[in-house]
C-alpha cells in the first residue's frame, strides 16, 4: 500500500470518519456517490468497489454490466457540511474493468490519457475557471419560473444580503476542503455568482470543479436558496460561462512565455491559440453540451458566437490576457465558450488536445481581433476571417460528428455514446411546443 493510502487509513481512524464516499462522474458530467464503511476502505485501495455499470449514464450495457470503482487516496477529503453526528470523507474513484483495466467510459480516464499525451510532449497543463452560476430564491418546479435570490449587479456590495453570506460560507467549505478560490463577487445578473478557483493541474481542476458545484449547492440549501449552474436561466439577463485559463508548462517554465515576443506570447503558445481557433466548432458540443447552452452563446453579453482571438478583448472567444512584468509564468490564454454546466473532465481533454495539435501541426495563428466583436456586422466579422460558433446543440453535434479530434480523444465508447445521448436531447427539443409559441401563435392562427 502506498503512502498517501496510509495516511488515508490513519486520518479515518483518527478523526473518527464512518462514513466514506466514493465519488465519480457518468458521462454527462453528474457526480455519482456509493458509501462505504471505513473499515472497507483498505480493500477498496487494494481492489476497488464492484457495481452494476449498465445503471450508470453511458458506462456499459446490461450483458457486461460489472465495473469497479478504485478510491484515488489523492483526492481524499472531510466533508465538511456534515458538522453534526459522525464524520464523513470523499474520494474520488478511477472507473476499472473486471480485469482491471482502465474503463474507456470513464471521463476522468479520458482526461488522463490526454494529460500523457501531454506529458509525452513535455507538458504539464494547468487550468483556472471562473465559475459563474445563479443563485434562486428556491429550486422552481416544472411550470413555474425561476426568482433570483436578490437584485443585485456586477461587483455591488450586498452588505448582510443572501449572496454575500452565501459566498462566505461555500469559500470557507472550499478551503476547508483544500480547494483554494482567488476571487468571488455578484456578477452581472439578479443573484448571480462568481467564483473563482485558483490554478491547478486539470485533473485536479477537474475534481475540484465537481466539489465545487455539489458545495454550492449544499450551502445554498442549507441557506433556503438554489444554486443552479443552467448556462441560461433568464431570457433577460446574462447566461453562465465558464471562462477558462488554461496554460502548459516545461518543467518550472511557463512554455507560453518568450520574454520580447509579441503579447510575450512564444510559439508554442501561438500555436496552442491556433489550435483552439481551428477546432473550436468540433470541441463546442462538449464545452456547451445542453440545448440551453446556446442561448447564452447568442445572447452576447460577454458571450462569444464568433471564432476569434484578441489580446485583452473580452468579446472574442479566446483571449489574451494583458502581460504583467516580471510575471513570466502567468502567461496564459482564457478559453470563454464553455459553460459551468459542463463535464469538466472531457471538456479539459478536448481545450488540451486541440491545442497540441495546433503545437504539433505547427498551426499559424490568425491576425487578433482588435475590435469589439460584437459591435461589427455579420458581413464585417466573416471579411475579417472569423466564422461562427454552432448556433444549437444540433448543429454542434453535426459537426463533432464528423471531427476525428473529438473521436480520437473522447474515444469511440464515449463518443458515440454522447452523441447518441445529446441527438435524443436535440430531438427532443424540436418537438416540444414551447410558450413562446404559444403566445406568438395560438391567439390569430
Amino acid at each position: 500500500m502506498d503512502k498517501q493510502a496510509e495516511f488515508v487509513l490513519r486520518t479515518i481512524e483518527e478523526r473518527d470518519i464512518r462514513f466514506v464516499r466514493l465519488w465519480f462522474t457518468d458521462v454527462l458530467g453528474t457526480l455519482k456517490s456509493v458509501a462505504i464503511a471505513p473499515a472497507e476502505l483498505e480493500g477498496a485501495f487494494a481492489e476497488g468497489i464492484g457495481f452494476d455499470g449498465s445503471a450508470i449514464e453511458g458506462f456499459t450495457r446490461v450483458y457486461e454490466s460489472d465495473m469497479i470503482a478504485k478510491p484515488d487516496p489523492a483526492t481524499f477529503s472531510m466533508l465538511p457540511w456534515r458538522s453534526e453526528g459522525p464524520g464523513a470523507a470523499r474520494l474520488f474513484c478511477d472507473i476499472l474493468m473486471p480485469d482491471g483495466t482502465p474503463s474507456q467510459a470513464d471521463p476522468r480516464f479520458v482526461l488522463k490519457r490526454t494529460l500523457t499525451k501531454a506529458a509525452e510532449m513535455g507538458y504539464t497543463f494547468y487550468t483556472h475557471p471562473e465559475v459563474e452560476f445563479y443563485l434562486l430564491e428556491n429550486r422552481p418546479r416544472a411550470g413555474e419560473l425561476p426568482m433570483a435570490a436578490d437584485q443585485y449587479g456586477y461587483f455591488d456590495n450586498t452588505p448582510h444580503g443572501p449572496s454575500a453570506d452565501f459566498r462566505r460560507e461555500a469559500i470557507m467549505m472550499l478551503e476547508a476542503m483544500g480547494i483554494s478560490v482567488e476571487f468571488s463577487h455578484h456578477e452581472a445578473g439578479p443573484g448571480q455568482q462568481e467564483i473563482d478557483l485558483r490554478y491547478a493541474d486539470a485533473l485536479t481542476t477537474a475534481d475540484n470543479l465537481m466539489t465545487f458545484r455539489l458545495v454550492c449547492q449544499e450551502v445554498a440549501l442549507e441557506q433556503g436558496m438554489y444554486a443552479s449552474f443552467m448556462p441560461k436561466p433568464f431570457t433577460q439577463h446574462p447566461g453562465s460561462g465558464m471562462h477558462t485559463h488554461v496554460s502548459l508548462f516545461e518543467g518550472d517554465r511557463n512554455a507560453f512565455y518568450e520574454a520580447g515576443a509579441p503579447l510575450q506570447l512564444s510559439k508554442i503558445g501561438r500555436s496552442f491559440i491556433a489550435g483552439l481557433l481551428m477546432h473550436a466548432p468540433e470541441i463546442t458540443a462538449v464545452t456547451n453540451q445542453w440545448v440551453n447552452s446556446y442561448k447564452r452563446l447568442l445572447g452576447g453579453a460577454e458571450a462569444p458566437a464568433w471564432v476569434c482571438w484578441g489580446h485583452n478583448n473580452s468579446s472574442a472567444l479566446v483571449r489574451v490576457p494583458m502581460y504583467k512584468p516580471d510575471k513570466g509564468n502567468s502567461t496564459r490564454i482564457e478559453l470563454r465558450s464553455p459553460d459551468s454546466a459542463t463535464n469538466p473532465y472531457l471538456a479539459f481533454a478536448l481545450i488540451l488536445a486541440a491545442g497540441l495539435k495546433g503545437i504539433e501541426q505547427g498551426y499559424e495563428l490568425p491576425p487578433g481581433a482588435e475590435e469589439d466583436v460584437w459591435a461589427l456586422t455579420e458581413t464585417e466579422r466573416r471579411a475579417l476571417g472569423m466564422k461562427p460558433l454552432p448556433t444549437s446543440l444540433g448543429q454542434a453535434l453535426d459537426v463533432m460528428e464528423r471531427s476525428e479530434l473529438v473521436a480520437e480523444t473522447l474515444g469511440e465508447h464515449v463518443f458515440d455514446f454522447f452523441l447518441r445521448n445529446k441527438q435524443a436531447e436535440w430531438d427532443d427539443y424540436r418537438g416540444q411546443v414551447s410558450q413562446w409559441e404559444l403566445d406568438r401563435y395560438l391567439p390569430r392562427l
